[in-house]
């Protein structure tokens, strides 16, 4: 008798999930907790691929693929780094007023290359840091306890109040030899979880009326008929989702228009779609179902292009649709990754991905990019020559949360998540006891 579909879709799944899983336990270093940016080798440390690990551990657990106490050890381990690391002005330390520089040497914990201290790369180690201490509940076992007492710590040092740099939005990052930079956070992209952790400390909160500036650019376009928050790269559309349950749940923009974050995500995964399939730019492979257009390394300069093109492409670039920019790269762990929100699209376009290219994959996960209209000896073209470690981790909790809503639920009862939501003004769903379940079935 012949395996039913949806055990072989499961399969499939429970494979790329485990395989995306195994990078923390292959690319990190278990005294410290630090996870390489990517499988490259000699690479420093990620702070918001370590966000990612953190949050991936329980879901390890829960599968069955690492024990609760190994588990355990390798965050507590990461907590106490984080929490006894130097703090301060002198350009080799970890952090600075609570933050964290954006890369570290994996050894040391040093300060690498000249990377900035980071605000939402530690909003994001944050994020996996307060996940951690929401599945770490036992009383009774010391790990666990020390682990929801650093993470207290750590949250409560961050001084959000002087990352706004006396403006009215938070800067996006400092450097001890010229100070904050000139960007800030600003018009919808993945901070929505940055504000929120800013606005619940119970240290240093940010005002309310920064989430309201942060929002008060957004900008909207039509897709057909419907109205939806623009932003290019599919990655902010699925950062700040992959902690935060957003069904049914609005701020005050969403709440103007009727709409939320949820839904918005299932748009853009048809803008993408559809964009894919029209294929203004005439690059080779695009079609309905393979897609993926977010930040994400590219090849190299070259002249050696498929399909009579001109060799223009960008290296790293945050890649969008459907404005652009776009020079035949996809991000492969897109469609998977998109699981929660649309999942025949989820599984229509991860299996043409692997059915199109079957030698994609590296170490059994995604790369982190590849560009089939480079010419090279490969049907897949260019392709990317390591794993990247918020991509991975990305996929392991998205996929999680379809498969058992886990991520969310653990997130839904964090109290920090839920006053930050509160005060940036966030209403209705589960925050007023309303089941996300009973919100999918009203807007479908």
């Amino acid at each position: 008798m012949l395996q039913r579909i949806e055990d072989i879709d499961a399969a499939l799944v429970d494979r790329l999930q485990h395989s995306a899983f195994k990078y923390f336990l292959k690319y990190s270093n278990p005294e410290n907790g630090l996870v390489a940016d990517t499988s490259i080798g000699g690479v420093p440390a990620s702070i918001a691929a370590v966000g990612f690990a953190l949050s991936s551990y329980p879901v390890g657990v829960e599968r069955s693929w690492i024990s609760r106490k190994e588990a355990a050890e390798r965050t507590v381990n990461t907590l106490r780094f984080f929490a006894e690391a130097r703090q301060g002005e002198e350009r080799h330390a970890t952090g600075h007023r609570g933050f964290f520089y954006h890369f570290l040497h994996m050894d040391t914990g040093h300060r690498a290359w000249n990377s900035e201290l980071s605000t939402i790369d530690t909003a994001l180690l944050l994020a996996g840091i307060l996940t951690a201490a929401q599945y770490f509940n036992r009383e009774d076992d010391e790990t666990e306890t020390e682990i929801r007492e650093l993470a207290t710590f750590i949250y409560e040092r961050v001084d959000w109040r002087w990352a706004l740099n006396k403006g009215d939005t938070i800067c996006m990052g400092w450097k001890p030899s010229s100070g904050f930079l000139r960007w800030r956070y600003h018009g919808f992209d993945e901070a929505i979880i940055l504000y929120a952790l800013a606005l619940a400390s119970p240290t240093h909160p940010i005002p309310q009326s920064c989430y309201d500036t942060f929002t008060s650019s957004y900008s909207w376009m039509l897709h057909g008929e419907q109205s939806y928050l623009y932003a290019g790269p599919l990655f902010i559309h699925l950062f700040s989702h992959a902690w935060i349950d957003f069904r049914g749940i609005q701020d005050k923009p969403m709440a103007e228009r009727n709409w939320d974050y949820f839904r918005n995500t299932q748009v853009v995964i048809n803008v993408q779609r559809d964009y894919a399939e029209r294929n203004p730019g005439r690059f080779v492979g695009y079609n309905r179902n393979i897609w993926g257009f977010s930040a994400c390394d590219g090849p190299p300069p070259t002249r050696r292009m498929r399909g009579g093109r001109q060799p223009k492409v960008l290296g790293y670039a945050a890649r969008g649709a459907p404005l652009g920019p776009d020079d035949g790269t996809i991000a492969p762990w897109a469609a998977l990754a998109c699981l929660p929100y649309d999942k025949q699209a989820a599984l229509d376009g991860t299996k043409a991905l692997l059915t199109t290219y079957p030698n994609l994959l590296l170490e059994g996960g995604f790369p982190g990019g590849f560009n089939p209209t480079v010419q090279t000896k490969r049907p897949e073209g260019w392709v990317d020559d390591r794993t990247v470690g918020i991509d991975q981790g990305l996929v392991v909790m998205t996929v999680e949360n379809e498969r058992s809503d886990f991520i969310w639920k653990l997130m839904r009862q964090s109290p920090t998540i839920r006053l930050g939501l509160e005060r940036a003004g966030f209403t209705g769903g589960w925050l007023e006891g309303i089941e996300p379940a009973e919100v999918v079935r009203k807007f479908g």
